[in-house]
């Protein structure tokens, strides 16, 4: 045998040599061919195709996303001492009990009394928090508390402390006036603490009331007073979403109309927002949440200019005059249902309407005299039905005769097909809705199986937005599998992005501690965050969106072990970057090797970028102890174009970036 280096002098043998490699070289070429038609361009991509849909479930909203630490602040709990504790000392003089008489406002009648005698000491009461109340280290908390001292000259000590009583941070107010009025602290822990409480111990003898005890982190998104969570924001503005659709789901219907989400509520001063029971407290009899309730400190205004914040377009949903079907069903009658599609003809002036008009001089005294530019407007969550029919219909005609620019969205019911769903297609495409809203919940399989649903939809009539999907793993865990299956469907809605304009996954929000829906995109504790390998999966579709449409076309036998295939693929072009995007999942538990060929462009060796989602298992995922376990990676990368051939590796999301002329 001849050594490295060594020449080979027989002809013959040199022949033999050459045609060997000439065999193995054929042998390697890629069975697998994947062509993207970079000089057949189709449809524009909505700027807003990717986005984001709250539902206040999981404690996403009230001990989540918005930021107040006190539960049940107002005490308008139906148990108004649910989240509180008395603090009685062994020898206390004084009594600690529950008030509605002359409160400081209205609509929240409830209020505390502590009276202490000379020798008291210690008396007072203690908030749980959700959960607990999360401090950081050095980090400073705003107290504020609605107060009246009707006899003698009480002092309040505030404190912060641990589960097993170390105190934490603490803080006094004096010289009450005997009316209410508002009085504020700042309080800074000297330590980190997942599950503090609140104590509020009244101090010298006198009779003192207190309402609407507040306690906010000062470091709120863009530190605004009644704010929200700024690591939570921060993972939603990380996702570069095109429109957020709030605030449900579910919560919009209601369990019936007395329970449904009235929006007009949610836009008073915060004292003054009606309290109510979130429907996902009584639920799920396996996950109850008895203290889970809605203070609407998170309201339309803060959601509009939260769209703003993180330059997502509003897509706000509006009951219809129908309770959730699913529990009682309840029907405001067609001859009643003017006051609904009022509230909808108000929303759109809160939201445009100039300053001076009714609705947009309310959203001006909130600070925002500017419109916030509403586009988009979801009449009702998951109806079915004629009579969603004859409601919608209702909602259409007059909402497009004085506001033809707002595009309407229609439900399409809770099932992705059936008699249902097919039922209201029909109907809707009659009514001309703009678009038409498809919820799936499926397992993994039924999302590669479903990855080319939108290829043979029609062209014409109304448009898709995929509202609400989500794989559910065997155990509904969010992991590698649910990421993949659905970065699967996500191809082919953009693959066909001239059908489908706009896809949110759903939930949003899990509280790790106190959740009664899996799987949620994000999920959280009072003082962590983490990303699931569903939310790499939208963020990769989001940040690497595109503009145009590029056709992609596969050619070769890779097929999966079922009726779907190993390997599925969108594709855009950058206009700006001058890029084209390349997206494939590879659900094989082996490596690909496809060959690439960009139809367009000129011969040339072109840099780009990498991202790969990927991990040992499909089992693989995310959580508050290691939270990295499942994220995307990227580094530089050169593709020969127009051909050259690429291995995708095992179980992943890839993500090409190539700049290339055409």
């Amino acid at each position: 045998m001849a050594g490295a280096g060594v020449p080979v002098k027989n002809p013959f043998l040199l022949s033999a040599l050459a045609l060997c490699l000439l065999l193995c070289a054929a042998a390697a070429d890629p069975a697998l061919t994947i062509t993207v038609e970079t000089d057949r361009p189709g449809t524009r991509i909505n700027p807003a195709m990717w986005g984001i849909f709250f539902e206040d479930i999981n404690f996403g909203a009230d001990g989540g996303l918005y930021a107040e630490l006190v539960k049940n602040r107002g005490f308008e709990f139906p148990d108004p001492w649910m989240g509180w504790s008395k603090i009685v000392p062994a020898h206390g003089q004084g009594s600690v009990e529950m008030r509605d008489y002359d409160p400081f406002d209205a609509a929240n009648p409830h209020y505390l009394r502590v009276t202490t005698g000379f020798f008291s000491k210690g008396l007072g009461v203690s908030n749980e928090g959700f959960r607990g109340i999360g401090v950081q280290d050095g980090a400073a908390c705003n107290f504020s508390v609605e107060a009246r001292a009707l006899a003698g000259k009480p002092a309040l000590r505030i404190e912060l402390v641990s589960g097993d009583g170390h105190k934490l941070a603490s803080a006094k107010l004096g010289r009450f006036s005997f009316r209410w009025k508002k009085y504020t602290a700042q309080l800074r822990a000297h330590a980190t603490e997942p599950r503090a409480h609140l104590n509020l111990i009244v101090e010298g003898p006198g009779t003192l009331e207190l309402d609407m005890v507040s306690l906010f982190p000062a470091d709120t998104w863009k530190h605004r007073a009644n704010g929200l969570r700024a690591d939570l924001v921060r993972m939603l503005a990380d996702l570069k979403p095109g429109f957020l659709r709030f605030p449900g789901g579910c919560i919009v219907e209601g369990r019936d109309l007395a329970n449904r989400y009235e929006w007009k509520n949610t836009i008073l001063d915060t004292a003054d927002r009606p309290l109510k029971m979130n429907r996902w407290n009584v639920e799920f009899k396996d996950r109850p949440a008895p203290d889970y309730f809605e203070s609407f400190g998170l309201g339309f205004f803060e959601y509009f200019q939260l769209c703003e914040d993180i330059g997502a377009e509003p897509l706000p949903v509006l009951n219809c005059g129908m309770a959730c079907q699913f529990n009682s069903g309840e029907l405001a009658p067609l001859y009643r249902l003017d006051p609904y599609i009022q509230d909808a003809l108000d929303l759109i002036q809160f939201a445009n309407g100039p300053a001076n008009s009714e609705w947009g001089a309310r959203r001006s005294a909130m600070g925002h005299p500017a419109p916030f530019h509403l586009k988009y407007l979801g009449v009702g969550n998951e109806q079915w039905g004629s009579p969603y029919v004859e409601r919608f219909a209702m909602f259409a005609q007059a909402l497009k005769r004085l506001h033809p620019e707002i595009q309407l969205v229609a439900a399409s019911g809770p099932d992705p097909d059936g008699e249902r769903f097919d039922f209201l297609w029909s109907r809707l495409r009659e009514l001309r809705a703009d678009f038409v809203d498809e919820h799936f919940y499926r397992p993994p399989e039924w999302f590669l199986n479903n990855a080319g649903r939108y290829d043979h939809y029609s062209r014409t009539g109304p448009k898709v937005l995929a509202g609400e999907y989500a794989a559910r793993a065997p155990n509904r865990e969010n992991n590698l599998q649910s990421a993949l299956a659905e970065a699967a469907m996500m191809t082919g809605f953009e693959r066909n992005a001239d059908v489908v304009r706009m896809a949110s996954y759903a939930p949003l929000f899990g509280r790790a501690d106190a959740w009664q829906w899996r799987p949620s995109l994000i999920w959280f504790d009072n003082l962590r965050v983490f990303a699931t390998p569903d939310y790499y999966a939208q963020q990769l579709f989001s940040r690497n969106r595109g503009d145009v449409v590029l056709p992609v076309r596969q050619d070769g036998p890779a097929s999966g072990p079922g009726s779907h295939p190993t390997l599925f693929a969108s594709a855009t072009r950058d206009e700006k970057a001058g890029e084209i995007i390349l997206k494939v999942v590879n659900v094989s538990t082996n490596p690909v090797e496809a060959g690439l060929r960009f139809d367009g462009v000129a011969q040339a060796s072109a840099n780009g970028t990498e991202t790969v989602l990927t991990a040992a298992s499909l089992n693989d995922e995310n959580s508050l102890e290691n939270p990295d376990r499942v994220a995307p990676r990227t580094r530089k990368a050169t593709v020969t174009v127009p051909d050259s051939s690429h291995i995708f590796p095992a179980i992943s999301l890839t993500v090409l970036r190539v700049r290339a002329k055409h």
